[in-house]
């Protein structure tokens, strides 16, 4: 099968006809922490997932694997630039296909909310606005890249403590206009292919369910009131029971290859806790995802991306606000012979914010480095 876009639902709905029950519940299932399973009497091949919020992490399979570590979400936003963040998006792309990654987990569209929250450098901004407009551009670059983008994490996902098992209570008004902005504007506007639902839960004055097993959330809002005709994927092991979310519009979880979904589905179909034309649809959405991404041609061979620090200079550098005093940039001054660094990580950075938006970078420049070669004479 070719890449399709939306128009290709009825190329990919033929083979679900052609399964058997078991072959339905292994879509449904990761095979490893990073890939799903192959089904090679149809022609698909194993779809590849990675972490990328700051950098396409990789699966963890190519040894010695680095990659380009972009500027962090937030400085990304800061420079209020959709064509900064459709560069990024090109970056991505070609950093995935690089490491043979047909869906990219990023971009993070939660906000920026509480103080207390401990991702905030993957996020884009306080603003739901913005951050809409721009990560929608990263998205639709990185899937013209022949990429999927994963919007993360749907939704109301502001605190790491506790991340899960609270559960945030959210208004009607609030939600729509704050917390799932974003994330409409990237299923309508940019055709978002993949949906990664939080960890934590969501009760929103009509349900209070973990928002994985949310039916409203998931089914109602996402499915048949924005018309998301992608794949709803799990948090990594954020799946703890079968019925629950297969029934509020879960499609699949990861990761594999052991989990009480992918354990638990098979048996939960055949005792009809969930009916069979359920875990059709899910599959149809696998289908018509692996078709956009080239999951029924060869794989790519992993190699090296194109070399992107220029690109990465100029990202970081329109990232960032100079202070100025008297309209006079202090580095432009003839005579000046040095610079002072202030604080612990002046001369060795904390560069990376950890956890999912870790990578392995292909290089690193500290500031007293970075300063140097700009400014030889300091």
């Amino acid at each position: 099968m070719a890449r399709l876009g939306r128009e290709g639902e009825r190329t990919v709905s033929t083979p679900v006809e052609r399964l058997t029950l078991a072959e339905k519940v292994r879509l449904l299932t990761g095979a490893t922490p990073w890939r799903l399973h192959p089904l090679p009497r149809i022609g698909l091949r194993a779809l590849v997932f990675s972490d990328g919020p700051a950098g396409v992490r990789g699966t963890g399979e190519i040894p010695g694997w680095t990659t380009a570590a972009l500027p962090a979400p937030s400085a990304l936003a800061a420079t209020w630039d959709e064509d900064a963040l459709r560069r990024a998006g090109t970056v991505l792309a070609a950093e995935a296909r690089a490491a043979g990654v047909d869906v990219l987990l990023a971009p993070v569209v939660n906000l920026q909310r509480s103080p207390l929250a401990g991702r905030h450098f993957e996020y884009f901004s306080e603003d739901p606005l913005l951050t809409a407009r721009l990560a929608a551009a990263l998205v639709t670059a990185l899937q013209e890249g022949g990429v999927a983008a994963c919007a993360k994490h749907f939704a109301a996902n502001d605190s790491e403590t506790a991340r899960t098992s609270y559960f945030a209570q959210v208004g009607e008004r609030a939600l729509r206009e704050v917390y799932l902005a974003p994330f409409e504007h990237l299923v309508r506007e940019a055709g978002v292919r993949t949906v990664m639902s939080a960890y934590s839960g969501l009760d929103d004055g009509s349900e209070r369910a973990p928002a994985g097993a949310h039916h409203r959330l998931l089914t109602g809002i996402l499915k048949r009131e924005w018309g998301f005709d992608g794949v709803v994927v799990s948090d990594w092991a954020a799946t703890t029971s079968v019925a629950e979310p297969a029934l509020a519009g879960l499609d699949l979880a990861m990761p594999g290859p052991t989990s009480p979904w992918s354990e638990g589905l098979l048996d939960a179909v055949r005792d009809g806790r969930v009916p069979e034309h359920v875990l059709d649809e899910k599959v149809a959405r696998v289908l018509r995802l692996a078709a956009r991404v080239g999951g029924f041609e060869e794989p790519s061979t992993p190699g090296p991306a194109p070399e992107p620090a220029d690109e990465l200079r100029k990202l970081a550098a329109s990232s960032m606000v100079v202070l100025r005093r008297d309209a006079v940039f202090p580095t432009a001054t003839p005579d000046l012979r040095r610079l002072a660094l202030i604080g612990p990580n002046a001369a060795e950075g904390f560069l990376q914010g950890g956890g999912s938006a870790h990578v392995d970078a292909q290089r690193t420049v500290g500031f007293a480095e970075g300063l140097r070669t700009a400014l030889p004479y300091t």
